[in-house]
């Protein structure tokens, strides 16, 4: 239901539209059943419900209950195989030898310990297929009738429902919002504008598209549905386009099976490849990098039958190898192997944006004659690029003072690959140089303001979100590189799976590094315990779905804890029904069942190409413990993955992110303040509107006042 995206999307509830009536005891219900899942509904929303008639009222209140259910996690039963976790909970050579006797016991007689051995050494015994292991031994309903109800706590999650507009003007602010982000997206959020781009097609549209993906995604539904096309301004643009339509990747990180195309969509395609050309014959240079999808794709569209756009048919020709084009790129490279440092800059200032992503290289091996030169070519397009590609450019020069320890390489699709640091320092002076031109053109494009910029301390730590990628879809899921303080006693992690098709085997992990990040120990299903850490005991298929969780006191002895999941066997993240990885967080008299709603801090789908999945890392400083987000997978193999063959490629990652310095929030306040009046938010409500920065908008802010909250993050980001 559009509804229901909506309200997990912007935590606002659409204003029903029934009849009048009384339906005031559904609000009162409502709220009820709200607080049992950590959220609360704002005063206007309660209001809002209490004037509806019962009948929609009860609809719209089950709706909201749904969405947020659906939203940190609780829309499924979440079972543990030990029944009394976290308490227990037997020690692993135990359980395994008490597993190994019911296999080989005879007529209800017992086995001696060497008789024992003698039958596990004889390596004829399949530990997983051992009787009842793997599958739970009692029901949802018998887990919770074991465990006492949760203690609620002053420091439990109470998220806020705001009430919306109708859901008609709530979609269209969502989708104008998604589509004009200057930040790519990830899957979840092009799946919603997807859906959006479909419901608004006859309403406002983008006055602009920045990102091309979101314009891929757009021009989709308007090539199916026979709509004139938007934005198409390059070659690139159209096989974008082709991509998106074909299911396949409109970031173009992939190959594409393209799929048979209708003739009305090849004259579409081919008349706007046309009009690119011949508006721009340079952007034929742009064909090369991907000749060998283009040629694919005119095996789909057939434009030697459309004689009527030549300059389409030169596309092909060129993807062909039948008309040579040398492209900007082609061009510098050329300076590049010719050691011309100041001619690749010249080159390469046709485009902004590949300048300055060049630029670490450009000054690098330019001569201490050159480099001024370079930099000078480097200032001059600054104001040409865009804010995303600044910043980024910004967060770069801010880690060349010294060769990192180990240098992450993380793709668009989060899967990462470490490698040694070979490029030799950036010389200080430079460093300062270029981060004051960057930190004078991303201060200069920042909005003045009259109104008072009030900050919630809590948004200072989390990292700028240039790029939707490097991110997973879910409840208070902050990007990578984000840090957010945790409280209470322990830490409980959780990860829930459901197969699709044939049985598959996850496995929650976590791995203990020191001061060094080197391995401190490990908890898996291998190792039920260490210290005071401990499993809830392994489950080996997930029909109708398994989860596995990990208790870690807060008082554990290793300054870093990095929970993990591992595919044992079966199907991928990306194949499997639904996938997710969260955490909890209690204090130790709290009791409850293994999962409950209002103690989730923040729960992410688990949707990569990877075979192991690195969610976060929590990290233990002077100033307590923090969540630091990764949104990392490892290839791992096939299949039987575990924590014991991943130690050190998953410290070396650990280590490479937490050495990171990223921009945060903070970089851009203190920008701010030469433009607006800046106070940090000390829980008192201002007198007059504000404009408000937070993970969180507090409730009663003075109307006028406009809120910058998670799901807004990315409008900071100057244009």
């Amino acid at each position: 239901m559009l509804e229901k995206l909506i309200i997990q999307k912007t935590l606002r509830v659409p204003a029903g539209t029934g009849p009048a009536g009384d339906g005031t005891p559904v609000a009162r219900q409502l709220d009820v059943a709200l607080l049992d899942v950590g959220f609360s509904a704002s005063r206007a929303l309660l209001e809002h419900i209490g004037t509806l008639a019962p009948a929609p009222a009860m609809d719209l209140a089950a709706t909201v209950v749904s969405a947020v259910r659906e939203l940190v996690g609780d829309h499924v039963q979440h079972n543990a195989y030990f029944i009394g976790f976290p308490h227990d909970v037997p020690d692993t050579i135990e359980f395994w030898t008490d597993r190994l006797r019911a296999a080989v016991r005879t007529g209800g007689g017992t086995l001696t310990d060497a008789q024992l051995r003698d039958v596990a050494a004889s390596g004829g015994v399949n530990l997983l297929d051992l009787p009842a292991y793997g599958t739970y031994q009692h029901t949802f309903a018998e887990l919770l009738a074991a465990h006492d109800d949760l203690i609620t706590a002053a420091g439990d999650r109470v998220t806020l429902l705001r009430l919306g507009d109708t859901v008609d003007v709530e979609a269209s602010r969502l989708y104008l919002a998604l589509a004009e982000s200057s930040t790519p997206h990830g899957e979840a959020d092009l799946a919603i504008l997807s859906e959006l781009a479909v419901v608004c097609l006859d309403g406002a549209q983008p006055a602009e598209i920045p990102v091309r993906e979101n314009r891929a995604v757009l021009n989709g539904i308007r090539l199916v549905l026979g709509r004139p096309l938007v934005g198409v301004d390059t070659t690139t643009d159209v096989l974008r386009l082709a991509c998106q339509v074909s299911n396949g990747d409109a970031s173009l990180m992939t190959p594409t099976r393209f799929r048979a195309f209708r003739r009305p969509e090849r004259r579409m395609l081919l008349a706007a490849l046309n009009e690119v050309v011949a508006a721009s014959p340079a952007k034929l240079g742009d064909v090369v990098r991907y000749a060998e999808r283009w040629k694919r794709l005119g095996e789909r569209l057939h434009p030697h039958e459309y004689g009527q756009w030549p300059h389409a048919q030169e596309v092909f020709a060129v993807a062909r190898g039948e008309r040579r084009v040398r492209n900007l790129a082609g061009r510098a490279e050329e300076a590049f192997r010719a050691g011309d440092i100041g001619s690749a800059a010249s080159v390469l200032s046709a485009s902004p944006g590949l300048l300055l992503r060049s630029a670490d290289r450009l000054l690098r091996l330019a001569s201490a004659a050159e480099r001024s030169a370079v930099v000078d070519t480097v200032s001059g397009a600054l104001g040409s690029a865009s804010g995303r590609v600044l910043l980024s450019l910004r967060e770069h020069v801010d880690n060349r003072l010294t060769p990192a320890s180990a240098r992450m390489y993380a793709s668009r699709s989060r899967n990462s690959w470490v490698g040694p640091d070979e490029r030799p320092p950036l010389p200080a002076g430079l460093v300062a140089e270029l981060s004051a031109l960057l930190d004078a053109e991303v201060s200069a494009r920042l909005p003045e303001s009259q109104r008072r910029l009030v900050v919630d301390p809590a948004v200072l730590d989390v990292a700028l979100p240039l790029s939707g990628k490097a991110t997973e879809g879910g409840f208070a899921v902050l990007p990578r590189g984000s840090r957010a303080s945790v409280s209470g006693d322990l830490l409980r992690f959780f990860t829930y799976w459901r197969q699709a098709a044939r049985r598959t085997d996850y496995d929650l992990s976590l791995l203990l590094l020191d001061d060094e990040f080197h391995a401190a120990g490990q908890v898996s299903w291998t190792n039920y315990h260490h210290d005071e850490v401990v499993h809830s005991g392994d489950i080996t298929e997930a029909t109708n779905g398994a989860t596995e969780f990990i208790d870690v006191p807060l008082t554990v002895g290793v300054p870093y804890v990095v929970p993990q999941v591992h595919i044992y066997a079966g199907e991928s993240f990306d194949e499997v029904a639904e996938s997710m990885f969260g955490y909890q967080t209690r204090t130790r008299d709290q009791a409850g069942a293994p999962f409950d709603p209002r103690t989730v801090r923040a729960r992410s789908h688990l949707r990569g190409q990877g075979r192991v999945a690195l969610p976060m890392v929590f990290a233990r400083s002077e100033h307590g413990w923090q969540a630091v987000w990764l949104h990392l997978y490892l290839p791992g193999t096939p299949s039987f993955n575990r924590v014991e063959d991943n130690t050190f490629t998953t410290a070396d990652r650990v280590r490479a992110l937490m050495e990171r310095r990223y921009l945060t929030v903070a970089y851009l306040v203190d920008r701010w303040r030469a433009r607006a009046e800046v106070v940090t938010w000390d829980g008192r409500l201002p007198d007059e509107p504000v404009t408000f920065v937070g993970i969180e908008a507090p409730t009663g802010l003075p109307e006028g006042s406009d809120t910058y909250t998670l799901d807004r993050l990315s409008e900071l980001i100057p244009q």
